[in-house]
């Protein structure tokens, strides 16, 4: 005799979702490959873009005081993204909220090229405005590839680690770009970082649909709280001491080289960033929540008192990839720590991402300062 269990009844729901939207036990290789994609060109697109608005601030700004306003707005932008990014993934899931943040990234890009062609500091507040949220939006591939097929830990790394890719080949993009577009500095290194986002679109739009899983976040509620709370406070700082150095920097370098050198001098600090995660592809198991948190805190130590020593390109460089590296193990320790005790409810993902970036925008606010 049939089971009725196994007889379909009347009103009965069964399930014709596209593999993967249930979050399937088998490791998503292509879902994987296609987030370390798009997340390198969104790394790509944020180097060029927080490479000239330092200077493309300083230069349009109708005084001193507002110079860093543009840098900020980008950080700003990222963070009231972080929530609303954080929802959409769990409610349309990752294909549709990474296209969205990449679309509204391709189109801040090109509202920065408009400013910069008619010199608007109030247009390139906003085109840095719209890049952050896209920005905010990419901050989140760490999170989405964290429970990709039960082996996070290789997938988190894997997608870091793709973006040292972008940090390579920024200089050369930035130089070629700037190139095609003389007379109108920075334009287009604006216009690149667009494309870059067009990019991470095509990529991101190709991604096997796949929602968290919305049982698990559910159930883990807010009442994990506490375990996020620590890992918080330390990202925030590690996101502060990383914005306000970098915003000083370019404006340091400048002082003594041509703008190509910023954009290298940022370039060695986004190698750094997410150079220790392909290193830590090779033995995973090294890959532990309070060490790396720990060790992140100390290297980008060491990037302030090099920055505050150097007085040449080569210093400022070194001094960048410090905070670069420091900032990497931060970032990897504190998510790894997030999720250490398994599903977060994206509320509280929301709320972590949105106070790191909090820190980032006291950060950026900063760097005059520290310039």
């Amino acid at each position: 005799m049939t089971s009725a269990t196994a007889m379909p009844r009347a009103g009965q729901l069964e399930c014709i979702c596209e593999p993967g939207a249930l979050g399937d036990a088998a490791p998503d290789r292509r879902g994987t490959a296609l987030l370390a994609t798009g997340f390198a060109f969104s790394v790509l697109a944020q180097v060029l873009t927080l490479s000239i608005l330092p200077l493309a601030g300083l230069s349009l700004a109708p005084s001193q005081g507002l110079a860093t306003l543009p840098y900020a707005a980008f950080y700003i932008g990222a963070a009231l993204a972080s929530l609303p990014a954080s929802l959409l993934l769990d409610s349309f899931g990752r294909r549709a909220a990474f296209s969205l943040g990449a679309s509204l990234g391709a189109a801040g890009g090109l509202v920065l090229v408009w400013a910069l062609v008619t010199l608007h500091f109030g247009a390139l507040v906003l085109g840095a405005f719209w890049l952050g949220i896209a920005g905010g939006f990419g901050l989140f591939y760490r999170h989405a590839a964290v429970p990709v097929g039960g082996r996070g830990r290789v997938a988190l790394l894997t997608v870091f680690g793709m973006a040292t890719v972008a940090g390579l080949a920024a200089p050369t993009i930035a130089s070629l770009a700037e190139a095609a577009a003389v007379p109108i500095a920075f334009a287009g290194t604006a216009a690149a970082a667009a494309l870059a986002h067009v990019a991470s679109l095509a990529a991101t739009a190709a991604l096997p649909y796949q929602k968290r899983r919305e049982q698990e976040t559910e159930a883990a509620g807010l009442q994990g709280w506490r375990s996020v709370l620590l890992p918080t406070v330390i990202g925030m700082a590690g996101w502060f001491a990383m914005t306000a150095l970098m915003g000083a920097t370019p404006i340091a370098v400048i002082g003594c080289a041509p703008s190509e050198a910023a954009v290298g001098a940022v370039a060695w600090h986004v190698i750094a960033m997410y150079a220790p995660s392909l290193a830590l592809t090779i033995l995973p198991q090294a890959a532990r929540a309070v060490p790396l948190s720990a060790a992140g805190t100390l290297v980008l130590t060491s990037g302030a008192i090099a920055f505050s020593l150097s007085s040449s390109v080569a210093g400022f460089s070194a001094s960048a990839a410090l905070v670069g590296g420091g900032w990497s193990l931060v970032m990897l320790g504190t998510t790894l720590w997030v999720h250490g005790k398994g599903p977060v409810s994206r509320w509280l993902l929301g709320f972590h991402d949105g106070a790191l970036l909090a820190g980032a925008v006291l950060g950026a606010f900063a760097a005059n300062a520290f310039a």
